[in-house]
């Protein structure tokens, strides 16, 4: 696995998949001009080609890449405090989409998917996102929020894969690792 990210790791290990983590050095697209679904796409692609190239062998790498989407505007991680209290007030209230990118690289062979969800986020206060973020967690996700933990309780409705908000669209890999021969 192309990715350090403790949450993909989780993830995959609740599916029943062993793995390892190398970690990749490629450069990320930062998404200028690019639809979010294919800069996912394309990042997770970086990832995967990365580790496979370092990794020399015939095993499989999984590369990922999450990006949170507002009216096509990337929120990527936050850089500080303020920058999470700018990203939480403009997803206050509305909706929003996750896109994960996926990629395997296997044999020679690399196979991709992006896949979207929505995500409402109730209307916050300014109290509310002052406490949510000196609890720390907003600080290392895309979007500044993570669904999977204290945020739970800003989000009224997902309409898609929950894994994919969380960082690894689990269905999607599978469909991935069934069309490089790989039975997940």
């Amino acid at each position: 696995m192309a990715s350090a990210s403790p949450r993909r790791q989780e993830l995959l290990r609740q599916i029943g998949c062993e793995f390892r983590v190398v970690v990749s050095d490629a450069d990320e697209l930062s998404g200028d001009g690019i639809p979010p679904d294919r800069l996912a796409a394309e990042n997770a692609r970086r990832k995967a080609e990365d580790v496979a190239a370092k990794a020399g062998g015939n095993a499989p790498v999984l590369g990922a890449d999450t990006v949170v989407a507002v009216d096509e505007k990337i929120l990527g991680k936050p850089k500080d405090a303020a920058d999470a209290a700018r990203m939480l007030r403009l997803l206050s209230g509305r909706q929003h989409f996750v896109y994960t990118g996926i990629a395997l690289a296997y044999r020679g062979e690399v196979y991709t998917d992006a896949v979207r969800t929505a995500v409402w986020v109730g209307k916050l206060s300014d109290e509310e996102i002052t406490a949510y973020i000196a609890t720390g967690e907003p600080m290392d996700k895309a979007g500044a929020y993570a669904v999977q933990g204290i945020a739970a309780k800003f989000i009224p409705r997902v309409d898609g894969s929950f894994s994919n908000v969380v960082g690894l669209p689990l269905y999607a890999v599978r469909e991935l690792a069934r069309k490089a021969g790989i039975v997940l």
